[in-house]
């Protein structure tokens, strides 16, 4: 919490004059990361030409990617384990927009919904561990642009879609 409001810029009880608990915080800022990830998605998704659901997997991990690097916040935050006991309507919502956008691009390319599933777990997490990788400066060495980073997720995702293809 500290770390968030020194980047911010506001004091450390500030958040705490809008948000009764940690909690209420994380789920607000969870709600609100799910619906601009959902929305940079859609808007990778309709510039999208190519016509193969491979291609827009990958186009998603690389948005996912700069997503996090932008906002230091992803499915890590989303779907995070302690605020998925709440079932708080809007917090469902907000990842299941994420998932309505992903999980019919992995239909499409895998014509099963268990292989689908699987297919999204492999996707996010390449394309998560890039985006932590980023974070980190583990590879800072060979590359610090982001835009690496999201190119190495694409070309994983694509790779285990092409390989999933049925």
């Amino acid at each position: 919490m500290i770390a968030t409001t020194r980047r911010t810029g506001v004091s450390a009880a500030a958040p705490y004059r809008h948000f009764p608990t940690r909690q209420a915080l994380l789920k607000a800022t969870a709600i609100r990361a799910a619906e601009l990830l959902a929305a940079e998605l859609r808007d990778a998704l309709a510039r999208d030409t190519s016509g193969d659901p491979c291609e827009a997997l990958a186009v998603t991990a690389g948005v996912y990617v700069r997503f996090v690097a932008r906002h230091h916040a992803g499915f890590d935050l989303i779907f995070a384990d302690q605020l998925q006991h709440l079932g708080d309507p809007d917090l469902d919502a907000a990842g299941r927009a994420v998932m309505d956008i992903l999980m019919p691009l992995a239909m499409d390319v895998t014509r099963d919904a268990q292989a689908a599933i699987t297919l999204l777990e492999k996707h996010v997490a390449a394309a998560h561990g890039y985006a932590v990788l980023h974070l980190s400066g583990f590879l800072r060495r060979r590359t610090t642009e982001v835009d690496d980073f999201a190119a190495g997720a694409a070309e994983v995702s694509r790779t285990l879609a092409v390989a999933e293809r049925r």
